[in-house]
C-alpha cells in the first residue's frame, strides 16, 4: 500500500477563555530563557537549583548556573491535554488505511470509551476542585477552571474527528457487506419484522417516565442512552415530556441484526419509530436523544473508615448518584429542551452540553468489531510458550535451573507461564505458602481458581486485594468475599496507599530447605488484557529478591514500616522515586567524568515534576535520554540548551503499550529495571509499587532488543516535537514497514524456533 502524506497533529496550544483572567503562557510555545511565566507548584528541586543531599555534594554543585528557571510553567506540558493528545494518535489508527477495517472501527470505539472515562475521572475531579474553591496552579501554570475549559475544546475537536472517521468507515464497511442501516432505508417487510422483534424482546424492558410538575425529574444513570419524547393527547393544546431509557447492556445489544446478513440498525432507531406502543392514542410530536456522564470521583477518607469494604460499597452507591458533569445531546434538539435538561441536571448549558451530530455512545461499536471477517481483522495472533516452559517438567525445577525467566506478553503466553506458575503451586505437595497482590483480574479467572484450590489443598494462601482499583471495586469485593469464604487470608493493603505492585511469592520445600519463587510483573493478573497489553514479567528464584518480597508482604499485611530493609527491589512510596533520582544524578556525574551517559525509560506516563526536572538537568549536562512514553508526558524534548539531548517517542499500534522499563548505562555497569510504576506523582508517592532489577545477561539482552525495536519502528512510532505535538514516522524506501508489535511477534517466534533447534542438537541421554 502506498505511503500516505504525514499530517502534523495540532500542537497543544492554550485557548483563552474570555471569562478568565489572562492565562499562563502557552504550553505549546517555547519561550527563551528568562521570559516571565506564571509560577507553578513548588517541586523539591524547583528553580533549576541543584538538589542538596546530606553529606554529599550534588554533581552539578560547581557547574555554572543554568539560564533556565525550571520552576517556570512554560517548560511543562499539561497532564490532561497530553492525555487527550494521545487519543488523537489512537484515533489516527482508525484513519490509517494500512489498518484492517474492523480494527479501524475498534479504534473509534476505544477513543469513545477513553473519553467517557476521562470525563468521569479527570473532568469530574477538576470540577470537584472548582466546587471546593481550589485555584492551585499545576506545574504548567493552569487553574482547574482553565484545564476544564481547554479539555472541553480538545474533546469537542476529538469528537469531530471521531465522527469523520466513523462516517468514512461506515461507507467502506458497506462495500464489504457490513451495513449500519437507518429506519428510512429499510423495506416495509424489514420494518414489520423489527417491530415484531421489538415487541417481543425490547418493549417489556421499557419504563417510560413522565416529566411534569406532578413527577420529579427522573434519575438518569451514568452513560445511559435516553429518549426525550414530546407528546400530547389528541385535540389537546398542551404537550408533555417523557423519558425512555434505551436498554443497552445485560444481554440487550445496541445493534440489532436486520435480516440474515450483516446489516444492523441501532436499537434507539427501532424504539424511536415504534413509540406508539409505549404511548397508545397519543400524538408523538418529537423524539430526541441524550446521554449523561457522572463524576466517578467519590472517594472517602479510608483512614476514618471503621470497615474499608463497607466504605467502598458506600462509594459505589454514591458514584451511581454522583453529580453529572457532561450532557450529550443529539443534533437539532429543541433549544427549550436543551436548556431544561441542563437546568434539571445542574449543568452549565454553554460549557457542559455537547451537541453530537450522528451516533452517541460510539463505544458500543465494540459489538460490531467482533464480526467474523478474517480479512477485516489483524492476522490472528497466538502467543507462544516460553522456550524454557515447553516441557511438562515441574515449573519450579525449570526456574531453579534457569535462575530467572523474562516473560514478554502478549508474545509469550500468560496461560502457560503465569497461570501455570500458580496452578502448579496450588497442586505441588512441596509448596507451603502462596502470597500475591491483586489489583485487577478477570471475573472468570484461573488465577482465583488456583488460589482457591491451593487453600483447599491446605496451603497457606494470603492475598492483598486492592479494593480501590477504579471501576473494578465491585469485582474485587466479590472476589475478596469468595476467597475469605475458602479460608484464604485476605487483606486490603496499607491505609492511605493503593497497592498497585504485581507480585506473587511461592514458598516451596526444596531439597536444601525452603526456597522462594517470585513472579513480578508490569501488568495486572488479568488473562484477557494479557492478550492485548504489552507487558513484562519476571519469574525468578533469586534469593535476595525473594527475601525482599517477603519483607514487602509483611509490610502489606501489617502496615508496619519500621526497620524494613531491601537489598534488591525499591518499593514506593519510600524508596522508588529516590532510587530513580539518585541514578539520574549518578548518570550526570559519570557523563561528566567519562562521557557516554545514557538513560532510557519506557512507561505509560511521565508526569512527576521532580523526575522531569532531573531529566532536564541531565540533558543539560550532556546525558543522552530516550523516553518511550505512551500517553501523558509533561516534558518537552528538543529545546536548545534545556532538552536537546532528549527524545520522546510514543508507540501506538495493535497492542496497548503497558510495560515500564528503566535503564541506566552507569559507566558501562548497565542497570535494567522493570516496574509496576509510571513516573507519576501518584505512583511514586501514594501507591505501593516495585522497581525490580533484571541482571541476567540473556534477559537484559531481550530488553535491549526491545529498545532497538522501538527505534527501528517506522510504522507505529510517533516523535514528540518541542511544542508537544507529534509526528508519525513513515518508512522510507527500503526501511522495514512493520511496527513494533509485528517485530516483537516475529522475535518471539524466532527465539522459540532457535531454542527448538538447539534442543535437537543436544545428545540423547
Amino acid at each position: 500500500m502506498e505511503d500516505r502524506p504525514l499530517k502534523l497533529v495540532q500542537p497543544l496550544t492554550r485557548q483563552e477563555n474570555p471569562a478568565e483572567a489572562p492565562p499562563a503562557p502557552a504550553a505549546g510555545k517555547a519561550a527563551g530563557p528568562g521570559k516571565p511565566a506564571a509560577k507553578a507548584e513548588k517541586g523539591k528541586a524547583g528553580k533549576g537549583k541543584p538538589v542538596k543531599k546530606k553529606g554529599k555534594a550534588h554533581p552539578a554543585q560547581n557547574e555554572p548556573e543554568s539560564p533556565f528557571d525550571l520552576s517556570e510553567s512554560q517548560w511543562y506540558l499539561n497532564r490532561e491535554l497530553t492525555w487527550l493528545e494521545f487519543n488523537r494518535r489512537v484515533l489516527n489508527e482508525a484513519l490509517d488505511e494500512r489498518t484492517p477495517l474492523l480494527e479501524r472501527l475498534k479504534f473509534v470505539a476505544i477513543v469513545a470509551s477513553n473519553i467517557d472515562e476521562f470525563v468521569m475521572k479527570r473532568i469530574g475531579g477538576l470540577k470537584q476542585q472548582i466546587g471546593a474553591g481550589l485555584n492551585e496552579l499545576t506545574l504548567d501554570g493552569r487553574t482547574p477552571r482553565q484545564q476544564v475549559f481547554e479539555c472541553h475544546l480538545s474533546i469537542r475537536e476529538l469528537h469531530a474527528r471521531e465522527r469523520e472517521a466513523f462516517a468514512n468507515l461506515r461507507l467502506l464497511l458497506e462495500q464489504k457487506g457490513v451495513v449500519i442501516e437507518s429506519w428510512a432505508s429499510l423495506t416495509p417487510k424489514e420494518k414489520k419484522h423489527l417491530r415484531e422483534h421489538y415487541y417481543a424482546n425490547i418493549y417489556p424492558l421499557l419504563t417510560p417516565q413522565s416529566i411534569d410538575p406532578a413527577h420529579p425529574f427522573p434519575f438518569i444513570s451514568n452513560l445511559s442512552l435516553n429518549l426525550l419524547v414530546t407528546l400530547r393527547y389528541p385535540k389537546a393544546r398542551e404537550s408533555s415530556l417523557a423519558r425512555v431509557k434505551v436498554p443497552v447492556g445485560l444481554g440487550s445489544p445496541r445493534f440489532i441484526r436486520v435480516g440474515k446478513g450483516d446489516h444492523f440498525i441501532p436499537l434507539e432507531e427501532v424504539m424511536m419509530h415504534n413509540l406508539d406502543m409505549l404511548f397508545p392514542g397519543m400524538q408523538i410530536l418529537s423524539c430526541e436523544i441524550f446521554r449523561v456522564t457522572r463524576n466517578a470521583n467519590t472517594e472517602k477518607d479510608e483512614e476514618e473508615a471503621d470497615d474499608l469494604m463497607a466504605m467502598i460499597e458506600s462509594e459505589l452507591k454514591e458514584r451511581r448518584f454522583a453529580p453529572i458533569v457532561r450532557l450529550e445531546i443529539g443534533a437539532g434538539m429543541e433549544p427549550l429542551h436543551r436548556g431544561r435538561l441542563a437546568a434539571e441536571l445542574e449543568l452549565d448549558e454553554e460549557n457542559d452540553v455537547f451537541e453530537v451530530p450522528g451516533m452517541l455512545a460510539m463505544r458500543d461499536l465494540f459489538e460490531l468489531t467482533r464480526l467474523d471477517y478474517p480479512r477485516l481483522h489483524d492476522p490472528a495472533h497466538h502467543p507462544i510458550d516460553h522456550p524454557l516452559l515447553l516441557t511438562s517438567r515441574n515449573i519450579f525445577h525449570t526456574i531453579r535451573d534457569a535462575g530467572s525467566l523474562l516473560l514478554q506478553h502478549p508474545y509469550v503466553s500468560f496461560a502457560t507461564s503465569v497461570e501455570r506458575f500458580l496452578r502448579e503451586a496450588a497442586t505441588d505437595p512441596k509448596v507451603r505458602a502462596i502470597k500475591m497482590t491483586l489489583y485487577r483480574t478477570s471475573t472468570q479467572s484461573r488465577i482465583i481458581d488456583s488460589l482457591l484450590l491451593a487453600a483447599q489443598n491446605g496451603k497457606q494462601v494470603a492475598v492483598v486485594v486492592e479494593l480501590k482499583a477504579r471501576f473494578d471495586e465491585a469485582t474485587n469485593i466479590r472476589l475478596a468475599e469468595q476467597m475469605e469464604e475458602a479460608g484464604i487470608h485476605v487483606t486490603y493493603g496499607v491505609v492511605g496507599l493503593k497497592t498497585h505492585c504485581k507480585v506473587i511469592l511461592v514458598v516451596r520445600q526444596d531439597y536444601q530447605g525452603l526456597r522462594r519463587y517470585v513472579h513480578l510483573g508490569t501488568g495486572n493478573y488479568h488473562a484477557e488484557t494479557a492478550r492485548i497489553y504489552s507487558d513484562l514479567g519476571l519469574l525468578t528464584c533469586d534469593e535476595t529478591i525473594g527475601q525482599d518480597i517477603t519483607e514487602l508482604f509483611n509490610y502489606l499485611t501489617t502496615g508496619f514500616l519500621a526497620r524494613r530493609t531491601y537489598q534488591a527491589i525499591f518499593p514506593a512510596p519510600k524508596l522508588l522515586k529516590k532510587a530513580l533520582l539518585e541514578r539520574i544524578e549518578r548518570e550526570v556525574a559519570l557523563n561528566r567524568a567519562q562521557g557516554g551517559g545514557l538513560i532510557q525509560f519506557k512507561m505509560n506516563a511521565l508526569e512527576d515534576g521532580d523526575i522531569v526536572k532531573a531529566l532536564y538537568r541531565a540533558s543539560q549536562a550532556g546525558v543522552k535520554i530516550d523516553l518511550y512514553v505512551r500517553d501523558t508526558c509533561r516534558l518537552r524534548p528538543g529545546i536548545p540548551g534545556l532538552s536537546e539531548q532528549i527524545r520522546v517517542v510514543s508507540i501506538v499500534g495493535r497492542f496497548l503499550e503497558h510495560a515500564r522499563i528503566y535503564y541506566f548505562r552507569n559507566g558501562g555497569a548497565e542497570e535494567y529495571f522493570i516496574s509496576s510504576a509510571d513516573a507519576m506523582k501518584r505512583n511514586l508517592e501514594a501507591r505501593v509499587e516495585i522497581l525490580c532489577p533484571v541482571t541476567a545477561p540473556e534477559l537484559t539482552g531481550e530488553i535491549r532488543q526491545a529498545f532497538e525495536t522501538y527505534d527501528a519502528d517506522h510504522r507505529s512510532a510517533w516523535d514528540m516535537l518541542p511544542d508537544g505535538s507529534y509526528l508519525q514516522r513513515h518508512p522510507a524506501e527500503g526501511e522495514p514497514t512493520e511496527g513494533t508489535h509485528q517485530m516483537l511477534i516475529a522475535q518471539a517466534a524466532k527465539r522459540l524456533k532457535d531454542s527448538l533447534k538447539e534442543k535437537k542438537k543436544l545428545p540423547l541421554h
